[in-house]
């Protein structure tokens, strides 16, 4: 049995299960030795998340491994660089004409501190991102079962209503923040300001559907998925995901795919607006104001027939 075909367990190796080597088919040769430069005496577990964890990694993934430490004043760090897999990797996700070159894979390597660990089921900005891919992930190297108790955490998971309490705060505070997105928006409407439109773009896609999310309590599998996620919880034929979809570009009904900027930026204000609709009676009074403030704003500074062409039904598809 080639070492491709173990995985380490204490502080030796063994024999993987079928399903494991299944998904270590892609892992690089190095990575055990890689794993024992990493042990340190703090070092209680390693897991790997992400596309290998799942198993549809492909050519270009990145390799996501976990170092669990055993106390807080061990700092929790991320660091990124490339192992070489050498000349003619067999993994099952590479296509021909990488099947004879070198290849070198991204790996990034987080350390995780036990204070983190519990911030992922107690923050539910973090848990919207974390939760899956624990589900999914995959042992290493877990000798006294650290990493398959927080995993068993991760399936019994629950969204509370104490999570939901906090993640509409949070939802409040994010709308706050892009208040000044959407103003750079408004103006760079009435002076055709390029940089402008492009400032206000990314909080009136990006920033309202992480707003959503957090509101939803969407549990997204990857960073990949979280899109189609978000618009299945608010529902795909809403005027909310229509109005994502043109934020982000993306043509919805009968319309081609060639949004302008100001095309997508008036969206997204007008995303802005839905937005606060929909989370409205849930949003902290503290916030409330100034969040109505700038919807009124929004409405008041778009021209009426500009409106009218997003809203009326006979307009674009929004």
């Amino acid at each position: 049995m080639s070492r491709a075909n173990w995985r380490p367990s204490g502080r030796t190796w063994c024999a993987a299960t079928n399903r494991e080597r299944q998904i270590q088919m892609d892992l690089p040769a190095e990575l055990p030795t890689y794993l024992e430069d990493w042990k340190t005496e703090y070092t209680v577990a390693f897991a790997l998340l992400g596309s290998y964890a799942r198993g549809d990694a492909g050519p270009h993934s990145d390799l996501d491994v976990v170092r669990f430490v055993d106390d807080d004043k061990h700092e929790a760090e991320a660091r990124s660089f490339l192992i070489g897999t050498g000349e003619g990797a067999t993994g099952r996700n590479e296509d021909a004409r990488a099947q004879h070159k070198p290849r070198h894979l991204l790996v990034v390597r987080s350390t995780v501190t036990p204070s983190q660990v519990e911030s992922w089921f107690s923050d539910p900005g973090q848990a919207v991102n974390i939760i899956v891919g624990l589900r999914d992930g995959r042992a290493i190297w877990d000798p006294n079962g650290i990493f398959a108790a927080i995993q068993q955490r991760a399936e019994a998971f629950k969204w509370t209503p104490a999570l939901q309490e906090k993640a509409d705060q949070l939802a409040g505070k994010e709308l706050v923040g892009w208040i000044e997105e959407a103003h750079k928006g408004l103006e760079g409407l009435r002076r055709n300001d390029t940089g402008r439109l492009l400032n206000a773009r990314l909080g009136l896609s990006w920033g309202l559907a992480w707003v959503m999310r957090l509101h939803r309590g969407v549990l997204a599998a990857s960073d990949n998925t979280f899109f189609s996620d978000v618009i299945s919880a608010v529902g795909p034929e809403t005027k909310w995901a229509r109005l994502l979809h043109r934020a982000f570009g993306i043509a919805v009904g009968g319309e081609d795919n060639s949004l302008s900027l100001r095309e997508e930026v008036t969206s997204g204000l007008l995303l802005y607006c839905e937005t606060f609709s929909l989370l409205k009676e849930a949003l902290p009074r503290d916030d409330f104001a100034l969040i109505e403030a700038t919807v009124s704003r929004i409405r008041r500074e778009l021209e009426c027939e500009l409106l009218a062409a997003y809203e009326d039904p006979g307009g674009p598809a929004i």
